[in-house]
C-alpha cells in the first residue's frame, strides 16, 4: 500500500512504520500492536480500508488500527488553554484500548528521530506539540525513557544552543573530575557487596533537558546543580531492596525530603521504587532509584508492561497494571466535570509529589503536596467530603486550608445535612475535591435554575399563544441537542441559552416579535465610524459566529470566524485586529456560505436537493460539480444564509436526505491573504 510513498527525507515511506514496529518490539509488545504499528497509515495515507484490514487480519488489529487513525486526526492544539481539551479526547479516543495510544507514541517518537528533514517551521510546530502533549502523556503512561527522550528531541528542535551548552559542560566537567558515573557505581557495587546483598547497579548523566528544566525551576546556574547524576540499583526482592537502602544511607548521607518509598505505596500506573537522594563526602548529590527486576520492567515500560511477550509466551509480570482498571481510575471521578476539572486531574497524575496521612484506624491515605482536610475527606469518600464540617490533625483542631504533612493523622468531622462551600473549591488541591465539590455546587444551582427556566419557558410560549407542555419542551430540547426538558429548563434559567432559541426550534416560521431585522450593512458592532467591512472568501463568517477585523489600510476591515486558520497570515500584526461582534437581532439571507455535497448520481436527485434548500427559505446563487463519477457527483452549492441556526437547519435538511451521502462547510484557505477590493 505504501509502493511509491517517500517520506521527507526521501526515504521510502514503509521504513516509517517498520521502525514504529522495532520501537515496540523493544517493549516485548504483543503481535496485535507490532502489526497495528505496521499497518497504521495504510487507512490514513491510502488506499487502503477498515474493511480490508479486518478481512486480511482479523478484527482486533483493524480496530487498532482505526483508533490510531482517529486519534492522528484529532484536532490537537498545544496551547495551554486547549490543554485541557487534548488530554480528554486523547483518554477517551483511547480508553476502549490503550494499546492505540502507545502505538501513537512510538510513531511520534519515530518521527521526532527523524524530524530534521522536516521544514523549519514544522519542526517547531511538532517540537512544542511534543513537548506539551505526547511527552507528558508518555510519563503518565509510565514510560519515563520514552518521555525524556521525547523532550530531549524537542528541546534540541526549540533551544539547540542551550542544549549544547549543557552538553559541553558536561565535557568540561567530566575533564575537571573525572568519570563521577563510573567511580560512585564502582563504590555502590563494592558496599552492597561487602553486605552480601547481590545487585545490578547502573549510572547516567542526566537528560540535557531534565538538567534544563531544573536549571530554570531552582534559578541556578549549572555549576551550582547537584544532583545531575542519577543511579538506578536492580535487586532480586523486595526485602533487598531496603537492605540495599540501609547499606546506602549508611555510606552516604541522606538528604532530607528526597525519600519516597513507591514500593509500599506505588503509583496508579504500576510503579514502585524507592528513591532516596545522598550526598557524598564533596558534597555532590546523586539520586538513586532501588528496585527488583519486575519493578524495572514495569518502570521502563509503564502500562504498555500490560501486554509484554517473552520468546512468544505472555510474560506475567505482578508489578504490571490492568489498563482497563487504569483508565477506569483515571476516568470515574470526572464524569460530568468541565475541561479545567480534567486538566487538574491529569496534571495531579502526571507532575505533583505525595504525602501520605492517615486515618483513625491507620489506613494509608495517598495525597499531592500542599493538600488540605478537604482533599483528604473526598479521598476517603466523597460523602464524607460533602458532609465536612471540620477536621483535627494529630488531634488538634485545625481550620480546613491547613496545608498537610507526611505522617500525620486526620479525623474528619462531619454533620448530616452539611453541603460543600464555594469557598473549598479554592482550599482543595486535588483534582478529585474540586470535580466533586463543583458537581455539588452544580447540582444545588440547577434546581434553582430550572424552577427559573420554567418561569420564563411559560412567559415565552404564552407570548406566541402556545403552551409549554412537557412534550413541547422535550421536543425542543431534542431538536437543541440538549439531554431533556429539565437540561433545557436549567439552561434557560442560567442564560446559556435564549428562550427564542426554544421557540424557534419548535416554530421556524414563527415570527420572532422580540428582534428587530438588522441592517446588512451594520451588521457588524466594534467598527470606528464610516468603517466598512466585507466577510472573508477563506472562512465565510456568518451571524452568530465568533469573529474577528483585519484592517486594510484605505480598504476597509475584512471579517474572519475566530477560528479560520487564514489569521495565521497576521498573527505578528496584532495592530491590526478589531475585535468585532454581530449585531443582534435578525440578519437578512445575504450571507453567502459554500456547501460541499456528495450525491447519489440518481436521476432528479439534484431537483430535489434543490427544493430542500428553498423550503429552508435560503437562496442558491452558484452552483459548479468538483468530481463527476458513474455512481456519485460532487459539488459545491453557494447558499445565501441569514446565520448560523439558518446553516444548521439547511445543513440538517440535506443531511437527512438519504441520497446525500457527505454533507460539510467548505472553506478556501488559499484566499486568506486577499485584500477586500479582491472580494
Amino acid at each position: 500500500m505504501h509502493d511509491g510513498q517517500r517520506r521527507h527525507s526521501g526515504e521510502p515511506y514503509f521504513t516509517h512504520p517498520v521502525a514504529v514496529a522495532m520501537i515496540l518490539a523493544e517493549q516485548q509488545m504483543d503481535d496485535a500492536s507490532l502489526a497495528c504499528a505496521l499497518l497504521h497509515d495504510t487507512v490514513e495515507d491510502t488506499k487502503a480500508s477498515y474493511a480490508e484490514i479486518e478481512r486480511r487480519f482479523g478484527r482486533e488489529i483493524a480496530d487498532l488500527v482505526d483508533g490510531v487513525t482517529k486519534l492522528t486526526n484529532l484536532q490537537l492544539t498545544n496551547t495551554e488553554s486547549k490543554q485541557a481539551e487534548n488530554f480528554r479526547k486523547l483518554f477517551m479516543a483511547t480508553s476502549r484500548d490503550l494499546r492505540v495510544t502507545l502505538v501513537k507514541l512510538a510513531d511520534r517518537l519515530h518521527n521526532m528521530r527523524t524530524i530534521r528533514a522536516m521544514r523549519p517551521d514544522k519542526q517547531v510546530q511538532k517540537a512544542r506539540e511534543t513537548m506539551d502533549i505526547y511527552a507528558p502523556l508518555a510519563g503518565r503512561m509510565g514510560m519515563q525513557w520514552m518521555r525524556e527522550e521525547l523532550e530531549d528531541l524537542a528541546f534540541r528542535v526549540l533551544n539547540f544552543e542551550a542544549r549544547n551548552s549543557i552538553i559541553r559542560r558536561f565535557i568540561t566537567l567530566q575533564k575537571e573530575t573525572g568519570d563521577v558515573v563510573e567511580r560512585i557505581t564502582h563504590d555502590m557495587r563494592r558496599e552492597l557487596e561487602k553486605a552480601g546483598v547481590e545487585a545490578t547497579v547502573y549510572g547516567r548523566a542526566k537528560k540535557p533537558y531534565s538538567i534544563w528544566r531544573k536549571m530554570e525551576a531552582k534559578k541556578q546556574g549549572f555549576s551550582r546543580l547537584s544532583d545531575i547524576y542519577g543511579f538506578r540499583v536492580i535487586l532480586q526482592s523486595e526485602a533487598d531492596c531496603y537492605r540495599a537502602l540501609g547499606v546506602i544511607h549508611q555510606r552516604w548521607k541522606s538528604v532530607p525530603g528526597r525519600f519516597k518509598d513507591y514500593i509500599s505505596q506505588p503509583k496508579s500506573n504500576g510503579y514502585r521504587s524507592i528513591h532516596t537522594t545522598v550526598s557524598g563526602r564533596d558534597g555532590k548529590r546523586v539520586e538513586v532509584q532501588i528496585r527488583t527486576q519486575e519493578m524495572h520492567e514495569v518502570a521502563e515500560a509503564g502500562v504498555a508492561a500490560h501486554w509484554s511477550y517473552r520468546d512468544g509466551v505472555r510474560a506475567q509480570n505482578r508489578f504490571a497494571v490492568d489498563p482497563a482498571r487504569w483508565i477506569a481510575q483515571l476516568t470515574e471521578r470526572l464524569e460530568g466535570g468541565n475541561d479545567d476539572d480534567f486538566l487538574e486531574a491529569v496534571k495531579l497524575e502526571m507532575y505533583q509529589d505525595q504525602v501520605f496521612c492517615f486515618t483513625p484506624k491507620g489506613d494509608v491515605v495517598k495525597l499531592p503536596r500542599g493538600a488540605t482536610p478537604i482533599d483528604f475527606a473526598f479521598a476517603v469518600h466523597t460523602k464524607v467530603g460533602s458532609a465536612c464540617v471540620g477536621a483535627k490533625v494529630d488531634g488538634l483542631r485545625v481550620p480546613l486550608w491547613t496545608r498537610l504533612r507526611n505522617g500525620q493523622s486526620v479525623e474528619i468531622i462531619t454533620a448530616d445535612g452539611q453541603r460543600p462551600q464555594a469557598t473549598w473549591v479554592e482550599m482543595a488541591v486535588t483534582g478529585r475535591a474540586k470535580t466533586a465539590i463543583r458537581r455539588s455546587l452544580r447540582e444545588e444551582d440547577r434546581a434553582r435554575f430550572v424552577k427559573l427556566g420554567s418561569e420564563l419557558a411559560r412567559v415565552a410560549f404564552e407570548n406566541v399563544g402556545r403552551r409549554a407542555t412537557d412534550k413541547a419542551l422535550r421536543t425542543a430540547a431534542r431538536t437543541l441537542g440538549l439531554d431533556g426538558a429539565e437540561d433545557l429548563l436549567a439552561r434557560l434559567g442560567s442564560a446559556d441559552l435564549a428562550s427564542r432559541d426554544v421557540l424557534q426550534a419548535l416554530y421556524p416560521d414563527l415570527p420572532d416579535r422580540g428582534a428587530s431585522d438588522v441592517d446588512a450593512n451594520r451588521a457588524v458592532v466594534g467598527l470606528e465610524e464610516g468603517q466598512n467591512f466585507t466577510r472573508a472568501p477563506c472562512c465565510q463568517p456568518v451571524p452568530g459566529e465568533r469573529i474577528v477585523g483585519i484592517t486594510f489600510r484605505g480598504q476597509g476591515v475584512v471579517v474572519h470566524s475566530i477560528d479560520c486558520p487564514g489569521l495565521a497570515h497576521y498573527e505578528d500584526e496584532t495592530e491590526r485586529w478589531l475585535d468585532l461582534r454581530w449585531h443582534e437581532g435578525t440578519h437578512a439571507a445575504v450571507n453567502l456560505v459554500t456547501l460541499d455535497l456528495t450525491i447519489t448520481n440518481d436521476a432528479g436527485v439534484l431537483g430535489r436537493i434543490c427544493t430542500l434548500i428553498a423550503e429552508q427559505s435560503a437562496n442558491i446563487s452558484d452552483l459548479h460539480f468538483v468530481d463527476r463519477k458513474p455512481d456519485f457527483y460532487r459539488l459545491l452549492i453557494d447558499v445565501e444564509l441569514r446565520g448560523i441556526g439558518h446553516l444548521h437547519r439547511v445543513s440538517n435538511a440535506l443531511e437527512a436526505e438519504s441520497q446525500v451521502s457527505a454533507i460539510s462547510r467548505h472553506r478556501d484557505p488559499s484566499k486568506a491573504a486577499m485584500p477586500p477590493h479582491r472580494h
